[in-house]
């Protein structure tokens, strides 16, 4: 979530999330990130404005 408070309005795809905070990228790792995400989309956190991409609620 800090990296989304930090580039508001910016959607991120997983990868680039990973990328972004120096994570693994491999994909067993990546589809565990796009799992928590669909979490925080449930939750209300997020919103996916294009699919596969992830941005703060507004």
């Amino acid at each position: 979530m800090t990296t989304f408070n930090r580039h508001p309005g910016q959607a991120f795809r997983a990868r680039e999330l990973h990328e972004l905070l120096g994570m693994l990228t491999d994909e067993a790792s990546v589809n565990i990130t796009r799992s928590r995400l669909g979490r925080l989309i449930r939750q209300g956190f997020l919103a996916e404005p294009g699919r596969g991409r992830y941005q703060k609620r507004t």
